[in-house]
């Protein structure tokens, strides 16, 4: 017989001991007990839900409502690009003021800052534009400045890269040229289409056609990108 108090985590190892029973055909929950569970089971899942809209709501209050719909007044004033990887989204910034927000695809290993060449990995850190693609083979792309100083010399620390490779990187970064895209730290980071479902890139950060043909359009050559964690 069932006691008419027990704590909630006895009921859910209680549960799970009965699921594992009934599955396997060893025994049979009691409707009483079917009854109490289901009960307990529903109140947890309401009590997460609420969580989860009050923390979603919560959020809401700090963001900005983005109106994508609204033209942009182009060219952009001191335009900026901030990649946040956690929240899957890219924010395009003109004057101060958040004027396009979009969700992306990152690299298919995303956690954590690019290493080396074909980890999977997308970088974080500050860049820029470096390239503008027309002819991408994912609809349209902005190269950026991957790997910047601090890599170059996490790289030159690590023995991943020479000294002359270092000086390379170092000299194209400061004449806000792109750096060399063939060393041992990867190179070729894009700003691109085909898609944002899914962590489906080599490193790259991902948009659907429509959005990449607006920002491509939208920001000039030594836009900075801010791609945060």
């Amino acid at each position: 017989m069932i006691r008419a108090a027990f704590s909630l985590h006895g009921l859910g190892v209680l549960a799970l001991a009965i699921f594992f029973c009934a599955s396997l055909g060893a025994c049979r929950k009691p409707d009483a007990e079917s009854r109490a569970v289901e009960v307990v089971t529903r109140a947890r899942a309401s009590t997460l839900s609420d969580m989860r809209d009050a923390k979603g709501r919560a959020s809401s209050l700090h963001e900005p409502v983005i109106d994508n719909s609204r033209p942009l007044k182009l060219p952009l004033v001191n335009p900026k690009i901030v990649v946040r990887k956690g929240a899957r989204r890219l924010t395009l910034y003109a004057g101060g003021e958040a004027v396009r927000e979009f969700p992306i695809a990152l690299g298919f290993n995303p956690e954590g800052d690019k290493a080396r060449q074909g980890d999977g990995r997308t970088p974080e850190g500050t860049f820029y534009v470096c390239v503008k693609n027309e002819r991408s083979l994912f609809h349209l792309s902005l190269g950026l400045s991957y790997p910047n100083e601090e890599d170059a010399a996490r790289g030159l620390r690590d023995k991943l890269i020479t000294r002359r490779q270092y000086e390379r990187i170092v000299n194209a970064i400061r004449n806000q040229r792109r750096p060399p895209w063939d060393t041992r730290l990867g190179g070729e980071i894009f700003i691109h289409g085909n898609g944002a479902t899914g962590d489906w890139t080599w490193g790259c950060v991902a948009l659907e056609n429509k959005e990449i043909k607006e920002l491509f359009d939208a920001v000039p050559m030594g836009t900075t990108v801010r791609i945060e964690p």
